[in-house]
């Protein structure tokens, strides 16, 4: 697993680097290490707290936790509990919705000990499903709409590219978007 890491509003010492890397180790288990891998932790300083951020890229995949706490280290186990977690639940809905090739290659499951399945509740069914057509428009206007609709995400068709987007709030302030890398034949 190749890993990246990087400090906003903080410097990254050797000695925290080192602590990182060694918390972190604990989860090469969960992965076949190859050079698909990669992990990125961000950690950063805020007035009272410390944030750690980390993302782990493995083919068609993407695990990501984000913590707050007053200690970097803290937050550091935490984001690594949340990640074990993640690939918990990966692995029983994997194993509930049969294995799809390819989603999980780089994941090791023979080391991942599956949750219990838990008991249906609402909150797990899929409630309501919508189609609407996606009308051709600027970012400007997804995002006029998404703020008239008071919704927190719009998803419309980018003008420029005719690429299926996803225009979204940010948690810090300001605004994302994600484009489908696949065009609309």
């Amino acid at each position: 697993m190749k890993y990246q890491i990087i400090g906003k509003q903080i410097k990254i010492t050797k000695g925290m680097e080192s602590a990182i890397m060694k918390k972190l180790s604990r989860m090469d288990k969960y992965f076949l290490i190859n050079e698909n891998v990669t992990c990125r932790v961000v950690c950063s300083a805020k007035k009272t707290n410390a944030k750690v951020e980390i993302t782990i890229f493995i083919p068609r995949m993407t695990l990501r936790a984000e913590v707050e706490h007053e200690d970097m280290y803290a937050a550091l186990d935490l984001a690594l509990d949340k990640l074990q977690g993640q690939m918990r639940k990966l692995k029983t809905r994997m194993a509930r919705n049969g294995n799809k090739p390819g989603l999980g290659e780089a994941i090791a499951f023979e080391n991942i000990v599956a949750e219990e399945e838990p008991k249906k509740d609402e909150n797990d069914v899929i409630v309501r499903a919508k189609s609407y057509y996606l009308e051709p428009m600027s970012i400007e206007e997804a995002i006029t709409r998404m703020d008239a609709l008071g919704h927190n995400f719009f998803v419309y068709l980018d003008e420029d590219d005719d690429r299926v987007s996803v225009v979204y709030v940010r948690r810090d302030g300001g605004y994302g978007v994600i484009q489908a890398e696949n065009e609309i034949k």
